[in-house]
């Protein structure tokens, strides 16, 4: 079967760094992730939140939501099945919308899971499953009923993609409370355990963990991003830095990720290709308007 993506798998917890990659047979290009995909939602030193839940064990554990989420991108889709699945119809409950492939060893690893997941909290919790397969929906079809799938499994596309900025590494999850909004984003596989400790935290039950907030600053939604790692955008009007952005957010990296230079500079910090492409355009960028300040006026 043609595979129209490059799989990677994000590092979790203390365990070995894993990354899984193979070539695109299509034009789309996608990450191969290693241990800074792993570590997105770390780039920006969280607060704690304000009465959070006691931790008497003395664990490590932490569960990190966004203190600025977006709203969930919506969509009307129908499912497998022909019925109609709208992110209208999710109010109140907890959504995970997981973007996966049949063809991805890591996201087959972790479907038993979210079938448990979905069974124990199948009255507040919604799992939607996003396929990124070019097969037909038979061929998808057949194989959520192999695996048992019980949650709704839709057919994506770049039109998805593109509304949750884009879907470099398989699987995928957006984490949704309760109102609608985008507080976690997960790159590559990671312990069931860990969302449920999360969909537990946003339906106000007990968790044995640590509650914290971070700053979506394109750790979730890549337009959220403000600053990039390394990046100075000083001396630069509010112009100059919307053109550097719109640059950084077309232009590819050329560090063989695939991706632009602003999620390069995102998704690994210790980039020194994008690092200094980023650079290179704010200098370009800088010095543009030098000259057109001191261009010669027209003559009448």
């Amino acid at each position: 079967m043609k595979r129209a993506f490059l799989l990677g798998i994000a590092t979790v917890a203390a365990t070995t760094a894993l990354a899984i990659g193979f070539a695109a047979a299509h034009a789309h290009h996608f990450l191969p992730v290693g241990e800074a995909m792993a570590a997105h939602a770390a780039a920006t030193p969280p607060k704690k939140v304000q009465n959070a839940p006691a931790n008497p064990s003395g664990n490590n554990r932490v569960i990190r939501f966004a203190s600025n989420p977006t709203d969930l991108p919506p969509f009307l889709v129908n499912d497998l099945d022909g019925n109609v699945i709208s992110t209208a119809d999710f109010g109140g409950k907890v959504v995970l919308l997981n973007f996966w492939a049949t063809w991805c060893p890591p996201c087959r690893d972790e479907i038993p899971g979210m079938i448990e997941l979905a069974n124990r909290y199948k009255d507040r919790l919604e799992i939607i499953g996003v396929s990124m397969d070019t097969d037909p929906p038979d061929e998808v079809r057949a194989f959520a009923q192999q695996m048992g799938i019980n949650y709704p499994v839709v057919m994506g596309g770049r039109t998805i993609s593109d509304e949750y900025g884009g879907i470099p590494v398989l699987p995928t999850s957006f984490v949704v409370n309760t109102e609608g909004r985008v507080v976690q984003k997960h790159a590559g596989l990671f312990p069931i355990s860990m969302y449920e400790g999360e969909i537990r935290a946003l339906l106000g039950l007990p968790v044995d963990a640590k509650i914290e907030t971070f700053k979506d600053n394109g750790q979730i939604f890549l337009k959220n991003a403000t600053e990039f790692p390394g990046v100075s955008f000083a001396g630069l009007t509010a112009a100059q830095k919307q053109a550097v952005l719109k640059r950084m957010n077309s232009e590819v990296c050329d560090c063989g990720c695939g991706l632009t230079i602003a999620q390069c500079r995102i998704s690994d910090a210790s980039c020194t290709t994008s690092q200094k492409l980023a650079a290179n355009i704010v200098r370009q960028i800088r010095t543009s308007r030098a000259k057109s300040s001191t261009a010669p006026a027209a003559r009448q």
